[in-house]
């Protein structure tokens, strides 16, 4: 494609889809910013409503429950287009969210919680299929870069916003104030999709009960995993029992092969749930290891995370405008190689005690590599994709996700807590995080091939 061809294409900030486009962003940036935000608030909301013993299952319960969200879009977008099913999240989003900020009690908050869950999984697997049905395949790796950009915002503003809505309003206002700017944003993107004929060509009609039952399973599956170290002499127990229903209940909720890591789509999946797991697994234990080792306060601990963030944005960015000239087989070499990079320097830092400015610098790469894979996952997806399994597809990728990360954090979590006083805890969490960086290498390099996903 010539330079003047590509000046002439229509962009994703065109008058064509540019409401589409804000909705979308906001959408994904709200999301972002509650999620962060409930991280700061949670200590004052559980002191707050007497609700220590729920703490955990406060931020485990929604990622299970998304997961169940997350099949239920996929199907019925794939059934009848993706409007339906992302109305219905975002009004169970708004409901899990008001339900939460007006909450007496903490069982209420997590029933809110649980409820918001559902929402959250839905609508980002109906956000996929929206912009599969909308935007042609060459701007999928804009839109997802924009997508990338709209989480790195509020992991800069999220901590310090949530904080001072909590001490100068009331930390209600963390919920409900996204409860309302989450019906405007919706509102954009409804008012955009009105009268444009996003439904299936060809609708599939295969029978969901069953999947809607494995992804149940998932999901308990996850809960049992995240509170296993909390059952004392059943912990073990817990562990295998969650292990062994976590494989068998996902397996129909992935593309044929995933665990055999076939080529094409099934790798695409695989690869994602080991960078998040990676990368997500070790990035909770980087403020902790500021905090505990080097004495930073919360607030400096996570500003220590920013660069990443903002070097993610610039990674998302480059992908999504080169990703296509890099290739798949060097974004995976090159992404990887920065995660692992990223996650080994922290480790080194955390056992030779080294001057915390490393791991604070060395964590940037993170973010870099992480701006080039993860947004790439997603157009390789929707291009691997026909329009009669966006849905199936754009579900098992957002699982892949939640549960790489729920399951990383965990198995890390009873690691770090028995070496705990032991002085290796954070190295041995950062090196499970290293060993899935690396092991990401095997089904990146075979993503396979597919025109139109998004390059200039």
């Amino acid at each position: 494609m010539s330079a003047t061809d590509r000046s002439a294409r229509p962009g994703i900030w065109s008058a064509e889809y540019v409401a589409v486009t804000v909705g979308a962003v906001a959408l994904i940036f709200l999301a972002a910013l509650q999620s962060l935000a409930v991280a700061t608030v949670m200590p004052v909301v559980s002191a707050d409503l007497d609700g220590a013993a729920l703490y955990a299952v406060a931020f485990s319960g929604t990622l299970a429950t998304s997961v169940i969200g997350m099949v239920a879009a996929g199907a019925w977008a794939d059934r009848s287009g993706p409007v339906a099913p992302l109305t219905t999240a975002v009004v169970l989003f708004v409901i899990g969210l008001s339900l939460a900020g007006l909450a007496g009690d903490m069982p209420t908050l997590v029933v809110g919680r649980l409820i918001q869950g559902l929402g959250t999984g839905g609508q980002t697997v109906a956000l996929y299929v929206v912009v599969a049905r909308v935007y042609p395949a060459a701007l999928h790796g804009r839109v997802f870069a924009a997508f990338s950009a709209a989480w790195v915002v509020p992991s800069l503003i999220g901590p310090f916003l949530a904080g001072a809505v909590t001490e100068y309003l009331h930390w209600r206002w963390v919920f409900l104030g996204v409860a309302i700017l989450t019906v405007a944003a919706f509102a954009s993107v409804l008012a955009r999709l009105h009268g444009r004929d996003v439904r299936t060509a060809e609708p599939v009609h295969e029978p969901v009960v069953g999947r809607l039952l494995w992804a149940v399973g998932v999901a308990v599956a996850a809960l049992l995993l995240s509170v296993s170290g909390e059952l004392g002499g059943w912990a073990g127990t817990a562990v295998v029992a969650s292990a062994v229903l976590l494989v068998i209940a996902i397996k129909p909720l992935l593309p044929s092969g995933t665990l055999r890591i076939a080529r094409g789509l099934p790798s695409v999946v695989l690869m994602r749930g080991l960078i998040a797991g990676a990368l997500f697994g070790a990035e909770i234990y980087v403020p902790y290891l500021l905090i505990d080792e080097y004495e930073f306060s919360p607030t400096w601990a996570g500003l220590g995370l920013t660069a990443s963030a903002l070097a993610w944005a610039f990674g998302a960015q480059v992908q999504g405008r080169h990703g296509d000239r890099i290739g798949n087989a060097r974004i995976t070499l090159l992404g990887t190689t920065q995660l692992a990079a990223a996650i080994a320097i922290a480790g080194l830092t955390a056992l030779l005690h080294l001057p915390a400015a490393v791991a604070i610098i060395g964590w940037t790469l993170s973010g870099l590599g992480m701006g080039l894979m993860y947004p790439r996952l997603t157009v390789l997806t929707l291009a691997y994709s026909r329009p009669q399994n966006q849905g199936f597809n754009s579900s098992a990728l957002s699982i892949a996700d939640s549960i790489g990360a729920a399951t990383a954090i965990a198995v890390m979590g009873l690691v770090f807590t028995s070496l705990a006083g032991t002085g290796v805890a954070f190295a041995a969490a950062f090196g499970i995080a290293l060993v899935l960086a690396l092991g990401a290498v095997v089904p990146g390099l075979r993503l396979g091939r597919v025109h139109d996903t998004g390059g200039d």
